[in-house]
């Protein structure tokens, strides 16, 4: 058996010396060392030796084993620094500039999301969750528009069930909140939504942040404040804002509120359709009859609500003009924000 080691050591050196690839080095490391490996198979031959013959053969192959580890990981290295992966200059040009990765970045519309929550938050606005399967009472009944209501062929509602929907906005946020809540209070929902449309100024699923204000002889007046600084820290301290009437189920009086436009500064162009204004979110005083579902007394109570899309405001801020630039995902797109 001892000649037999002294002849795996001679064939080691042979195939070690004639190596010129990975390959070929795993390959003999496995013939070598592997667990069918002829070192291998020789310990294993040795537990039938006389005890005599067993401690020098069981040196000898120790030994012839400790050299082809540590030959085959200086082969190892040696080849490495030839492919030039090494510490060796091989063929590896290092005088080349190095490859940056690119960096990821918040999407836009987090982006915008995040600092219209941020700007609530500091006139001491809450924020509040909610489900986006919501049931038609939260997400209509609650909210002053009952199932024969003619504002329910705004909605374009997905159902996914009789008495089920995909909420159209987060108002229910809003019922949800009052019920668990007594006045006063200040909350914004932001979150996504769904609606049945789709083109280039629509998606199915986009994102809307509502907000309610309750507090005792809360005006009109206070709306108008909030949403006058809101839109001057979004769109700048000199952007002009205008309110108009309008009709919403669940308040009344109601407005649309306008901005000049961002695109020709109010003189008139295509975005703005020549007007020099573009609307940009709905609001209006809670209507008595949306506390009497969560037993506010309108008596005591007064309260505004507002509710704005997010998709609109970046498109604004950002000058897009195609809504479903956000969500087809083109780096090219997305790592301009």
């Amino acid at each position: 058996m001892i000649d037999q080691i002294a002849t795996y050591q001679k064939e080691f050196d042979d195939r070690l010396g004639a190596i010129s690839s990975a390959e070929q080095l795993k390959q003999l490391r496995t013939d070598f060392l592997g667990k069918k490996g002829c070192l291998t198979q020789v310990l294993k031959e040795m537990r039938g030796l006389p005890a005599d013959q067993k401690k020098e053969v069981g040196k000898s192959v120790n030994q012839l084993k400790g050299q082809v580890e540590s030959r085959l990981k200086e082969k190892a290295t040696e080849l490495e620094n030839q492919s030039g992966g090494g510490d060796g200059r091989g063929t590896f040009d290092y005088t080349l500039p190095g490859r940056k990765e690119p960096r990821g970045s918040l999407h836009p519309i987090t982006q915008v999301l995040d600092e219209i929550i941020a700007v609530f938050v500091s006139l001491g606005f809450s924020v509040a969750e909610g489900p986006e399967i919501e049931s038609d009472y939260y997400n209509f009944e609650a909210l002053n528009i009952p199932k024969d209501h003619p504002a329910r062929d705004m909605q374009d509602t997905f159902y996914i069930g009789n008495e089920t929907v995909l909420r159209t906005h987060t108002s229910p946020v809003q019922i949800h909140t009052m019920e668990k809540s007594p006045p006063p209070l200040r909350v914004i929902a932001p979150g996504k939504v769904y609606r049945c449309d789709s083109d280039v100024s629509h998606t199915p699923m986009f994102h809307q942040i509502e907000g309610l204000m309750v507090d005792r002889n809360v005006a009109f007046s206070d709306l108008k404040g909030v949403m006058n600084i809101f839109l001057r820290q979004v769109f700048g301290e000199k952007t002009a804002v205008r309110f108009r009437p309008s009709y919403f189920p669940f308040t009344c009086p109601s407005a649309e509120v306008d901005i000049q436009c961002v695109m020709c500064s109010g003189k008139g162009c295509r975005v703005c359709s020549h007007t020099g204004w573009l609307e940009i979110l709905g609001c209006g005083m809670v209507d008595p009859a949306v506390f009497g579902f969560v037993n506010y007394d309108p008596e005591q109570w007064t309260g505004f609500a507002f509710g704005l899309g997010i998709e609109r405001i970046a498109m604004l801020k950002f000058g897009i003009n195609d809504i479903r630039l956000f969500f087809e995902n083109d780096t090219r797109f997305l790592s301009q924000f």
